[in-house]
């Protein structure tokens, strides 16, 4: 049993390996192709040859769509991104298992794809939800080159349907204020609240403890958030990002609110038997002091929202609400960026550029002030035509 490869174009390989079926005796051969450095191909290669020597290789030529993409889901999804993502790839592929997962994956072509979205398309699943479908496809056949089983991505070619713009939905400040005034006493009004006033998501505010909270200083760390998935439930996570992982300072008035809280919920947990909280006790907590459930949330605030007469405010738009806000309050975008946990300011920009105003105005007042005196000088401030 043996391997080498061979060069395509510059930095496309050809992976060969020859063997002897065992059950007949005939000697084989398997191309894998590669993209890569000759030495990364080399190193490949031997991977391969070890895996055909140890039983567990797959013939590339013979693996079905459906067999790939449950290898996929166990060799990359599961370590690579979080459980409730997994679950997302998993409802998006299912798509494809349904109606391509019979197909050898090395027959599959972009018209094959295209036919996949026309046919999503005309069962009724909605242009953003056929995108997520294309999104999950595109990342499993990238990887499906990464390993060599393919040579080409045949969703590089292929093309989802456009989905219909969205606008960011977003409250004016009477408007986000009239909303805290109508929930004050209900349950959900601290994380109304709370969202308002810091841009937080639903699970980062979930996630918070009380040992991230400094009343004295005025500010909160984001060190977790929590994810409910159907496979493992309610657990605790890390921030994606780096920029996930940050501090907030607070404005006085949810100083005071969470100082509210915070004593309710000592006088709630010593009715029940419960005793002091204790440093690592979640701020939004049930009854028994768990953690409250992130779709039990999620139902919850429409209803409350439909009481209040103001169904269409999601609770994420809060978070678009408070950037918004800072943004027409004349706040630099990095500032609110890094406020937010966004990865890049670049995200910022993309969502709420369109909100920032004046700036162009501002920018013909720099070049007046840098040349307009010494061009009325050298001319007479008159124009020659």
């Amino acid at each position: 049993m043996r391997g080498h490869i061979r060069e395509r174009s510059p930095g496309h390989w050809a992976i060969v390996l020859d063997h002897h079926d065992p059950m007949t005796g005939q000697r084989k051969r398997r191309w894998h192709s590669f993209a890569g450095t000759k030495r990364q191909a080399q190193v490949r290669c031997a991977e391969l040859v070890a895996e055909l020597q140890s039983g567990t290789s797959v013939d590339p030529n013979k693996i079905t769509v459906v067999e790939f993409l449950d290898r996929f889901d166990r060799d990359w999804a599961a370590l690579h991104v979080s459980a409730r993502s997994r679950e997302r790839y998993r409802f998006a592929l299912d798509h494809v298992r349904r109606h391509l997962g019979d197909r050898m994956l090395q027959t599959l072509h972009p018209a094959d794809i295209a036919a996949l979205y026309a046919s999503l398309t005309r069962e009724g699943l909605a242009p953003r939800t056929t995108r997520m479908v294309h999104t999950a496809l595109h990342r499993a056949l990238g990887q499906a080159k990464n390993w060599g089983i393919l040579r080409d991505n045949p969703a590089d070619i292929a093309k989802p349907p456009k989905a219909p713009g969205r606008e960011t939905p977003m409250l004016q400040p009477s408007e986000a204020a009239g909303l805290l005034e109508r929930l004050r006493g209900q349950p959900l009004y601290l994380i109304a609240s709370l969202a308002l006033g810091t841009g937080m998501r639903r699970n980062e505010m979930l996630g918070l403890r009380w040992q991230d909270v400094d009343l004295d200083a005025g500010r909160l760390t984001i060190e977790q958030s929590l994810e409910q998935t159907a496979t493992h439930g309610i657990r605790i996570k890390a921030p994606k990002t780096r920029h996930g992982r940050r501090t907030i300072s607070l404005p006085a008035h949810l100083v005071l609110e969470l100082g509210q809280h915070w004593r309710e919920q000592q006088e709630q947990r010593l009715a029940v038997g419960l005793g002091k909280a204790p440093e690592n006790a979640p701020v939004f907590a049930a009854v028994d002091g768990r953690h409250l459930s992130p779709n039990a949330i999620t139902k919850a605030w429409p209803v409350a929202m439909a009481a209040i007469g103001m169904p269409a405010v999601t609770l994420h738009s809060l978070r678009h609400t408070h950037a918004s806000m800072l943004i027409n309050a004349g706040l630099d975008i990095l500032t609110i960026s890094r406020r937010l946990g966004h990865s890049s300011p670049t995200i910022a920009l993309n969502v709420y550029g369109h909100l920032i105003h004046g700036g162009d105005d501002r920018a013909a007042q720099i070049m007046e002030v840098a040349f307009g005196s010494k061009m009325v000088a050298g001319g007479g401030g008159k124009l020659e035509k």
